[in-house]
């Protein structure tokens, strides 16, 4: 399975191609993915590389081959029936007549509009979200409930947020990102070490993790203590 970055690094170098007819430079190849560095475009490349996408003509200037595509990529190309668009460069957040497009770099389920995202385990102490992650593991989600960037699923642990609606055993959709609005509801890690979903509350130079559960009390941190690692989007439950 191909991270995000390598999924729309190999579909912009597969579009170059067969429209120019040579492969993207580096520098191309970083605006296009809106990395600060091309060192981040040689990682990608040897990545690729490794798992059999791509392949590098040695001794060769602008000359990459992809040797094969996704799977969902290929099924798509292949039941088009529409002639192409012309494309002004990677866009990977324009929604064309595929609403995949938006959401580079997750898995297509089904033919209903559903993706598979994966799924970061249970909330926990102790641990940072990205430990979490199980590469085995994922959701269904209908695409209709997201919207642009990167998602992923969490199994809900505990009571502390019944009065928003969200119970013991739920799955919630978390948009990835480290900035949140006042009220929003947000995975904070807290010290580097402790992982929580809460309600986020600025007061000063403090923040509140504020629970929706009277039985649970408000803990409010110095601001350096508390980072976001995105918010809630939507919650998929089954009875």
């Amino acid at each position: 399975m191909l991270t995000r970055k390598q999924y729309e690094l190999l579909i912009y170098i597969d579009r170059h191609l067969k429209q120019t007819g040579i492969s993207p430079s580096f520098e191309e190849m970083k605006d296009a993915l809106d990395l600060r560095s091309k060192s981040g475009i040689h990682r990608l490349i040897s990545a690729l590389e490794e798992r059999g996408y791509l392949a590098r003509r040695h001794h060769r200037a602008r000359a990459l081959d992809v040797l094969r595509l996704p799977d969902n990529m290929i099924a798509r190309e292949s039941s088009s029936m529409a002639p192409a668009e012309p494309s002004q460069g990677f866009a990977p957040n324009v929604i064309r007549g595929d609403f995949t497009q938006r959401l580079s770099g997750v898995k297509t389920a089904n033919d209903a509009g559903a993706i598979q995202l994966p799924m970061y385990g249970r909330i926990a102490a102790g641990l940072p979200i990205e430990a979490l992650r199980d590469t085995t593991s994922y959701i269904e989600v209908p695409m209709a409930m997201l919207g642009n960037g990167e998602h992923y699923g969490l199994e809900v642990a505990g009571d502390s947020m019944v009065e928003a609606g969200i119970l013991d055993g739920d799955n919630v959709i978390i948009l990835k990102g480290d900035t949140a609005e006042n009220g929003q509801i947000v995975v904070a890690l807290v010290d580097d070490a402790e992982v929580t979903l809460k309600r986020l509350r600025r007061r000063g130079n403090s923040i509140a993790l504020e629970p929706c559960n009277v039985r649970h009390e408000t803990r409010i941190f110095p601001a350096d203590r508390v980072k976001v690692q995105g918010r809630i989007v939507a919650l998929m439950r089954r009875y």
